[in-house]
């Protein structure tokens, strides 16, 4: 008879390769104490696969079960990053819908869980931006809404800025009148173009290096309204010579999606804090590594998110910008929600293939938590792609 842990998986060269699963789930706990970094997880949204509704044009969200994956979140320690690139912003879910989002994460939220919101400028079409009036128009219209909901800012970068922006001084004279007038110090958002092309050139430059002077330019002139900088340009070193440039009380979170594990654990004089879609995708081991880590474990901490590396490094391959589909893949393997569907029709966006992988790293990680439901769901995506196991 064949074991209930084993399927034929589709691999590169066309084959259909048997597969037995070898890892143990890691146990899903309540911190026993307060994590020694700040964590955000970037969720996803969880849509209504049964709403007769145009997938392309606007999604219908289940808002149940997205507040529910929420509080998964939050029971395991970590805060949730709300209405961010994770919950597919600016690609299926417009500004009203984030908003929306945020405002029910902002008071679905107790004492203690943290929730910091995304704030754009999505609701402004690039072209359509005459100027930078437009944009800090469109900026200054959704911190308004945000700080209403009583959520803490996330200032992301804005397509619009990137389009109409001539140099670093106009991205200077656009975040100044922002932070100004901010109510409560931000996390800025750094977001390389390999997770979304019409931001290359962000802060002024192509060049890394002159885009950094300018950031840090902008951070020393308003530290007291800048929380920390998430950095998502999958590339330890340079977000190392950034958090070595940051005034002592700004907060460095790592976007790196890549190279997590060191950047967390730090140096000995500085480390990251985490504000990662990743942590969506491998919340219980990231949970569990963070539990050690504040208990001064490092070992346990490394052996915990090892094995995650390479699973984050897939889920985000490039094209990067498609690594929502292997998040809400990891979802629906786990039970959070009962089907593959997704806002935009972005299920469609990664092959037979890379779910087949993403499948094997997360059960060699313990991202499993129910191994036979897992089973029983991946080879139900395969039969719809054609592989029959």
């Amino acid at each position: 008879m064949p074991s209930t842990l084993s399927l034929a998986l589709p691999t590169a060269n066309r084959a259909l390769v048997d597969y037995t699963l070898v890892g143990t789930p890691i146990p899903i706990h309540t911190p026993p104490q307060p994590y020694n970094r700040i964590a955000y997880a970037a969720g996803h949204v969880v849509v209504d696969p049964l709403a007769d509704y145009d997938p392309w044009v606007k999604p219908q969200i289940d808002w149940d079960r997205t507040l529910a994956f929420r509080e998964h979140l939050w029971s395991l320690g970590l805060g949730i990053a709300e209405a961010m690139d994770t919950a597919q912003r600016g690609m299926g879910v417009s500004w009203q819908d984030a908003l929306e989002l945020i405002r029910r994460t902002s008071a679905a939220a107790g004492p203690g869980n943290l929730v910091a919101s995304g704030c754009g400028t999505d609701q402004l079409r690039p072209e359509d931006a005459k100027g930078l009036g437009d944009v800090i128009a469109a900026y200054e219209q959704q911190m308004e809404a945000i700080e209403a909901a009583g959520s803490r800012i996330v200032l992301m970068a804005s397509r619009a800025l990137a389009y109409v922006a001539r140099g670093p001084d106009d991205y200077a004279a656009v975040y100044d009148r922002l932070l100004t007038q901010a109510q409560s110090p931000v996390i800025l958002h750094w977001l390389g173009d390999m997770f979304d092309p019409a931001l290359k050139g962000y802060w002024g430059s192509d060049d890394v290096a002159h885009a950094m002077d300018t950031v840090t330019r902008i951070i020393g002139e308003h530290s007291s309204k800048v929380d920390g900088i998430k950095i998502s340009l999958l590339d330890a070193s340079k977000e190392i010579e950034l958090r070595n440039r940051l005034p002592e009380d700004v907060k460095m979170y790592t976007g790196d999606d890549y190279n997590y594990i060191d950047l967390i654990a730090g140096d000995g004089e500085r480390h990251s804090h985490a504000l990662l879609g990743a942590f969506d995708a491998i919340a219980p081991a990231a949970s569990a590594a963070l539990a050690a880590l504040a208990a001064g474990d490092d070992r346990r901490y490394r052996d915990i998110l090892a094995p995650t590396e390479p699973l984050s490094r897939h889920l985000f391959a490039a094209p990067t910008q498609f690594y929502k589909t292997g998040v809400v893949f990891m979802a629906y393997l786990n039970g959070h929600q009962d089907h593959f569907t997704m806002a935009g029709g972005l299920e469609s966006a990664r092959s037979a293939v890379h779910l087949a992988e993403i499948f094997r790293l997360a059960d060699q990680a313990g991202l499993l938590s129910n191994p036979e439901q897992a089973v029983t769901r991946m080879k139900a995506v395969l039969a719809v792609r054609g592989v029959v196991s």
